[in-house]
């Protein structure tokens, strides 16, 4: 079915091969990732995950072949969409976080589709949200978690520069912030003083903006802690350039900082 014309959501197409079966969604945005999405769902499926969440693909128009209905139904996934309209990650997020809020979840969790994460920790997001936390954030660097290879430059960038500006912003300290393996409760995604639905969160913006708004709006947010494996050698998996990217970024925390993105 094709999703038109909504207020701050880009325009999409949808595949459900499942009806609604859990009270949590787990989001996974993708492009062309190839046999990195399928292996972290077989990872998810061997763990058993498919069967505590659904999982729903938030593909931004991949053309490899990983999106195929027979091969996703087969790994467990709940629903597909296809982003059609304008905008990269965060409108991808967007279109996920509205389907979940559309389908009634009580939470949604996000996590990148490249084979990182350690997706069997989903059930720590899940106690979390139970527990009545807003805002979890997965950490490798929290006692129980772990940073395998992290490129040395990646290490010291989210150490020194990123974790101290969003915790700054945050009111809060966070360890991990550029980790995108997290979790949102749906009164956090509702509040009247977040509205995720603006046009304004097209590529970084809207990780950002969600990683410090709970703390800002005085709602319950944590850590909890996550595995994240780098490849021994090779290419980093990351769909940050190294110059423009990563300029972008910085840009986002100090816009960020200085309250750009509150409604």
């Amino acid at each position: 079915m094709k999703y038109e014309h909504l207020s701050g959501v880009p325009d999409f197409c949808a595949t459900e091969y499942l009806p609604r079966r859990s009270d949590y969604a787990l989001c996974i945005p993708i492009i062309n990732e190839g046999d990195r999405i399928k292996r972290e769902l077989d990872r998810a499926q061997r763990a058993g995950i498919d069967k505590i969440v659904d999982v729903i693909i938030c593909d931004g128009g991949s053309t490899d072949g990983s999106t195929a209905d027979d091969l996703l139904s087969a790994a467990g996934v709940n629903t597909l969409l296809v982003k059609i309209g304008a905008g990269k990650q965060g409108a991808q997020l967007r279109m996920g976080l509205w389907w979940a809020l559309q389908r009634g979840y009580r939470g949604v969790i996000t996590i990148d589709g490249n084979d990182k994460d350690s997706i069997e920790s989903i059930p720590l997001f899940i106690e979390k949200l139970r527990e009545g936390y807003d805002f979890i954030q997965g950490s490798r660097f929290l006692k129980g978690g772990e940073a395998v290879n992290t490129p040395p430059i990646r290490y010291g960038a989210v150490r020194l520069l990123h974790a101290p500006l969003i915790s700054l912003t945050a009111g809060q300290w966070f360890t991990d912030t550029t980790n995108a393996f997290r979790a949102y409760s749906r009164r956090y995604l509702e509040h009247p003083e977040v509205q995720p639905f603006r046009d304004v969160f097209q590529a970084y913006e809207l990780l950002a903006y969600l990683s410090v708004r709970a703390s800002q709006l005085g709602m319950k947010a944590c850590e909890v802690p996550v595995r994240r494996v780098y490849p021994p050698k090779g290419k980093t998996p990351t769909k940050i350039s190294f110059f423009k990217g990563n300029s972008d970024l910085l840009r986002t925390l100090f816009k960020n900082l200085f309250g750009a993105y509150r409604p």
